[in-house]
C-alpha cells in the first residue's frame, strides 16, 4: 500500500467528521440490517426505513466511497464485509451511533479554552447523563462487549496461581470476565461498575458476581484487579490515585485501551 501524501491525509482527516455522522445515521436506520438479503434499491431501502430517498441514497454513496455499503448499479446498494459490521447484535452498530451523535456533537464544540464541551451541551458529564437515559447506557454497554476477545487471551496468559478471585473494576456487561473465566475454571470474578450498568447477570453462572459501586469512593475485596480500559477517562491525578489505591496489597494488571467506563 502506498504512502498517503500530506494533502490525502489532511483532506481523509478533515473529512472524518462526515463520515462519522453518516456512520451514525445508517446505522441508527438499520441500513445494514435492511440488506442483509443481497443489494436493494434505495427506494426499497428508504420506505423500509423511514428515511428520504434521496438523503440516503448520498449517505450511502459517501460512505461506499470509503469501502462501507457498495453501490452495485445506479441507486442499488448492497453491503460490505466493513457495512456487515453494523447489523444488529454487532457492536459496531452502537459504536457508530455512539460516534455520531453525542460524541459527535460534544466533539463538534471542542475548543482549546479548557472547558469540557459534554456537560455544556447536554446539562451533565458522560456518566451522569448515561445514567438518566438506559437506552443509551444499553447502547454504551453493549459497544464496549466488543473486542473482548484478545484481552481475555492476554489475561489468561499470566502466571494464575489459579483460585483467584479476580475484581473487573469498571468491568461494564462483565464480558471480560466471562471470558477470561472461561478459560482458567479455578477462578472467580467480580464485575464493579455502577448500578446502571446494562449487563445479561444470567451469562455471568456461579464464578461471577456483580457488585454496584463507583471505585472513587471503594472497591470489593479481592486478588487480583483489572483495569481494562478505565484510567484515560479520567485527569491523570484521579487515574494515579486510584490505580494506587487498587494495587496497594493486591496484584494489578492493566487492559486494553479501549474504554469500558
Amino acid at each position: 500500500m502506498s504512502e498517503l501524501s500530506p494533502e490525502q491525509r489532511l483532506w481523509d482527516l478533515m473529512r472524518g467528521a462526515l463520515a462519522t455522522r453518516a456512520l451514525g445515521v445508517v446505522g441508527e436506520l438499520g441500513v445494514a440490517d435492511a440488506l442483509a438479503g443481497g443489494p436493494r434499491p434505495v427506494a426499497d431501502l428508504a420506505r423500509e426505513t423511514g428515511a428520504d430517498a434521496d438523503s440516503l441514497r448520498r449517505f450511502l454513496r459517501a460512505l461506499a466511497s470509503d469501502g462501507v455499503f457498495a453501490e452495485v448499479s445506479p441507486g442499488v446498494f448492497a453491503n460490505t464485509a466493513a457495512s456487515e459490521l453494523l447489523r444488529t447484535g454487532g457492536d459496531w452498530r452502537d459504536f457508530a451511533h455512539l460516534f455520531g451523535t453525542v460524541w459527535h456533537r460534544a466533539a463538534g464544540e471542542l475548543e482549546a479554552a479548557g472547558e469540557a464541551t459534554f456537560p455544556r451541551l447536554y446539562g451533565a458529564d458522560f456518566w451522569v447523563w448515561l445514567a438518566a437515559h438506559p437506552d443509551e447506557r444499553a447502547a454504551f454497554d453493549r459497544a464496549m462487549h466488543g473486542g473482548r476477545g484478545g484481552g481475555a487471551d492476554r489475561l489468561a496468559a499470566i502466571g494464575w496461581r489459579g483460585d483467584e478471585t479476580v475484581v473487573d473494576v469498571g468491568g461494564g456487561n462483565g464480558s471480560l470476565l466471562v471470558a477470561l473465566l472461561a478459560r482458567h475454571p479455578g477462578l472467580r470474578g467480580i464485575v464493579f461498575d455502577l448500578p446502571e450498568t446494562n449487563r445479561d447477570e444470567a451469562s455471568f453462572g456461579e464464578r461471577i458476581t456483580f457488585v454496584p459501586g463507583s471505585f472513587f469512593e471503594r472497591v470489593p475485596p479481592g486478588d487480583v484487579y483489572v483495569l481494562s480500559g478505565i484510567l484515560h477517562d479520567w485527569p491523570d491525578d484521579q487515574a494515579a490515585g486510584f490505580s494506587a489505591a487498587s494495587a496497594a496489597g493486591h496484584r494489578t494488571t492493566a487492559g486494553s485501551s479501549r474504554s469500558s467506563r
